[in-house]
This record gives structure tokens, C-alpha cells and sequence, in this order.
């Protein structure tokens, strides 16, 4: 499940941060304590999205045909976040005549000049589906990662992970990762599992990405050690049979599961990541999926490489990575210089000194 998206576009302007619905106390309480148990919940019954409540808009990104809102579903007071998206075109073409090229697919002339032709295609509706995620209830930390915001560039060196990035991941108030828990312990998503190596020092979870719509052209999993590492910058040369034992056994598995050859996978942390328990990512390389950036991604191979080199080389390395404008770790590096205050904010420091 893990949410890790970087969205482009918007619908319309997007509310302050603060008009956000809200839990009640009582429910927000619960919520704090973990979502999974909350028992406002709409996912212990069979979810209505004609009883969705539409709120707002939060990204509409045209280059992935993806939708994100907020909303409240009716008979609920907590708010949710409903994610729609256009599910890609079957490679089989067996299930592309069955979809498209039959005689049940209306095609809707607009326009026609020389040889081009513009037409409204609709298929049949097995094939009209979108995939969808629920997020419910959903607190301010899950709506706030799906509105788009201004992105900025850190250098991170070693001293501004310690003195900035280390409390704050102490401190914040991070999603809860108890649904890790969940699938190391073996009470969830057992059934999206395709590899599990139990030992407690080099062994993982490798299970399918929450987000993956089941066709090989998209694969994508996520490697859960059972090991638990905060983020990249703890990796050292004790982690390097963990890191080769991931990037080994999990192609392998890949392999004999799926049919596509380690030449063929992408295997990459990231940083800063969208939840602090390390994990790996795996993707078929020719699947531009989020989050495979330059400034986020880091391949495995690479991160191996350089400890092999260095063995704290990941406390000497200068990391660059994004951070989103209004942010705690964006204002954490504002209050410290490293990135520029706006006008508005240095007019209201001003006025309040």
C-alpha cells in the first residue's frame, strides 16, 4: 500500500489546507490510534460511491487520467479520499477484440480531415471499469498528500539530516504502520504475498503494490524487511546481506512468478520515502510508474554498490530530494534558511515582531 504519488494538474484552486473536514473529537481520537480499527470505517460493508459526497477537488492529473477527491460518505462523519483512475489497455489481443474490436463498441465520429479521423470510442463495459482507491476515514495527513503543491530541491548533507530530517521523522505525526505489522505478522494481504524469507536479520516480505491493476505491463511490488530501518541514510555495511538477499531472491521470485527476467526489473528505494519502515521497490522497467524520478529513486544496485565502496558512505553522501511548499519538513529547512520565506510570511513575521 504503499501511496507513494506525485500528481500534476489541477481541476480547480485548491482550499486552504486548514478548511479540511475534520473527525468530530471522539472519532479523531480513534482515528489517531489507528484507522484500521476505527469502526466509522465504510470498508466493513460493500462501498456506495453514489453515497459519496463530493467536497472538493483535490488533483486532477491529465498525463496519468487520474482523479483525486474529498468527500464524505453519507451515514459517516469522518471524510474519505476517493481516487479514480483509467485502467491500461490489455496487451492480449485476444482481450483487445473482446473490449474494443467487436461489434458491441460504439464508435462516435467528431471530426475528419484527409486521412485522420477523430473519434469518441465506448467500449464494452467490462472495459469502462476504473480502478479505485478508498481512503476512509481519512485524516488531514492522507487529504494533504493528494493536493498538489509547489515542489522545491533539497541538498541534503549528513549534518542537515541530523540537525533537520532526523527529529523531525522522530517527531511527526507519521501515517500509522501498523498495516505493516499487519502483513509481517501474517494477518493481511497474506493473499498478495509471492515471496517470504522469515529470517529476522536478511529476511522480507515481497508482495504486490496496492496500486497494481494485475497486468504485467504494470507489475509492481514492494520488498517489507522484517528488519526494521528507518530510511536509507541508516544503511552501512551490516545492511549489505539484507540488500543482496532482497535484490536476489526477490527477482528470482519474480521470475518464476511472473516470467520477466531481472534485466527487466526496477529495484529502488526511495527518499525522502512516503512512510519511514525501508522498503524496496520493484517495477517492470518498461512501466514509467511514479516515483522513479531522479531526484527520489535510488537503485538498489547502486545503493549496494556504495556501501560496498563506503561502508557509511550514506553518512557522507549529499542526497537531494523534493519537498512540497507548506510542509513541516519544507517550513523545518525555511526556519533554518536553507529555503527562501515568501513575502505573505515575511510580512506576518514582521508584523508580529
Amino acid at each position: 500500500m504503499a501511496l507513494t504519488i506525485f500528481l500534476e494538474g489541477m481541476a480547480e484552486k485548491v482550499l486552504d489546507i486548514e478548511e479540511k473536514v475534520e473527525c468530530p473529537p471522539a472519532k479523531k481520537a480513534k482515528l489517531d490510534e489507528s484507522s484500521s480499527e476505527n469502526n466509522d470505517s465504510i470498508h466493513e460493508k460493500e462501498v456506495n460511491l453514489s453515497t459519496f459526497e463530493m467536497k472538493r477537488i483535490l488533483q486532477n492529473n491529465t498525463y496519468r487520467k487520474q482523479i483525486c477527491i474529498e468527500g464524505i460518505f453519507k451515514g459517516h462523519e469522518c471524510p474519505a479520499v476517493v481516487v479514480l483512475e483509467k485502467k491500461n489497455f490489455p496487451m492480449e489481443e485476444l482481450f483487445l477484440k473482446r473490449g474494443f474490436f467487436n461489434e458491441s463498441t460504439i464508435l462516435r465520429k467528431l471530426y475528419t480531415n484527409d486521412v485522420y479521423g477523430n473519434y469518441e470510442c465506448f467500449p464494452t463495459r467490462e472495459y469502462n471499469g476504473l480502478n479505485t482507491i478508498v481512503i476512509h476515514p481519512a485524516t488531514p495527513k492522507h487529504i494533504d498528500k493528494f493536493i498538489k503543491k509547489e515542489l522545491h530541491i533539497i541538498n541534503e548533507t549528513y549534518e542537515l539530516y541530523e540537525k533537520v530530517v532526523s527529529p523531525y521523522i522522530k517527531s511527526m505525526d507519521t501515517f500509522s504502520l501498523k498495516w505493516i505489522d499487519n502483513i509481517l505478522e501474517g494477518k493481511a494481504e497474506q493473499e498478495n504475498i509471492i515471496y517470504q524469507d522469515k529470517d529476522k536479520d536478511v529476511g522480507f516480505v515481497l508482495l504486490t503494490d496496492l496500486k497494481w491493476d494485475k497486468t504485467l505491463s504494470t507489475l509492481k511490488l514492494i520488498a517489507l524487511p522484517y528488519q526494521n530501518i528507518t530510511c536509507i541514510r541508516e544503511l552501512n555495511e551490516t545492511h549489505l546481506p539484507l540488500l543482496k538477499n532482497i535484490q536476489k531472491a526477490g527477482t528470482e521470485a519474480i521470475t518464476e512468478k511472473f516470467g520477466i527476467p531481472a534485466s527487466q526489473l526496477r529495484l529502488y528505494l526511495h527518499y525522502q520515502p512516503s512512510y519511514y519502515y525501508l522498503h524496496v521497490h520493484f517495477s517492470y522497467l518498461m512501466f514509467d510508474t511514479p516515483g522513479i524520478f531522479v531526484e527520489k529513486a535510488h537503485l538498489l544496485s547502486s545503493v549496494i554498490s556504495n556501501i560496498e565502496l563506503i561502508p557509511d558512505y550514506y553518512k557522507k553522501a549529499v542526497l537531494s530530494f523534493v519537498v512540497f511548499k507548506g510542509d513541516l519538513l519544507f517550513k523545518k529547512f525555511q526556519e533554518i534558511g536553507i529555503l527562501e520565506k515568501d513575502n505573505e510570511q515575511t510580512e506576518t513575521t514582521e508584523a508580529e515582531s
